[in-house]
């Protein structure tokens, strides 16, 4: 048994659509390091539902229909309160993300209220287009908040249980979690990065630059507006 998980009870996120070839070697890694497993299946039509469902230890939402990862992350967060968890970690289903740093990121929890995984430390591995949606975005929301967000696109996060219903988007796709780090950052939260790597397992990504890019500017624009506003 980790040792991290002795010292911390941490709840893990999965928002599921459509992931059913990695579902079988995630969850048991996943397990290793969780104290609360919450998947939720964001409509999926491939039977990850399914495959989840049996698994007794693991508390399964579905939403029914496909409804944007940004609130499928939401409903996930929410829930994950009712365990009390010292930490919570959302992570993404395709196994871009490692359960093997899980620990990292209850270790740096210590220091921040959310920590971040960057993938911009290395560029190796990384399409030119993520690449330059991925610093645009982190260079502009950086300039927005007046905090250095280095990776702004990475699903990879760790947050401490107080501050969640604070930073809770209102935005369903993936722009929730750029609303998220605003939200954080307004709030004065600290936000802290851990390194991770890029993995994309030859599968195709369902966030699109250019969608990714839109999406940002919507949350950017809309949250200047409703500051101006205070």
């Amino acid at each position: 048994m980790n040792s991290s998980k002795n010292q911390n009870k941490i709840c893990v996120v999965i928002p599921v659509y459509n992931e059913v070839e990695f579902l079988d070697e995630l969850l048991p890694k996943v397990k290793l390091f969780a104290s609360n497993i919450i998947c939720v299946d964001d409509g999926s039509t491939d039977g990850s539902k399914e495959l989840i469902e049996p698994n007794l230890d693991i508390t399964l939402i579905s939403n029914g229909k496909n409804r944007g990862k940004g609130y499928a992350l939401k409903v996930g967060l929410l829930k994950s309160l009712e365990f009390d968890c010292d930490v919570v970690i959302t992570m993404d289903a395709d196994m871009q993300h490692l359960p093997e740093q899980i620990p990292q990121f209850v270790e740096a929890i210590n220091h921040f209220d959310l920590v971040v995984g960057n993938r911009l430390h290395s560029f190796k591995g990384m399409p030119i287009q993520r690449i330059a949606s991925n610093k645009l975005t982190s260079w502009l929301l950086s300039k927005k908040v007046g905090v250095e967000i280095i990776d702004s696109q990475s699903g990879y996060r760790a947050f401490k249980k107080e501050i969640i219903k604070s930073i809770l988007p209102l935005e369903t796709g993936f722009e929730a979690e750029t609303e998220m780090l605003i939200n954080a950052a307004l709030n004065k939260n600290s936000i802290g990065f851990v390194n991770i790597p890029t993995i994309y397992n030859n599968n195709t990504s369902k966030m699109k630059p250019l969608q990714a890019i839109l999406g940002f500017l919507k949350v950017l624009l809309k949250s200047t507006k409703n500051n101006s506003d205070l």
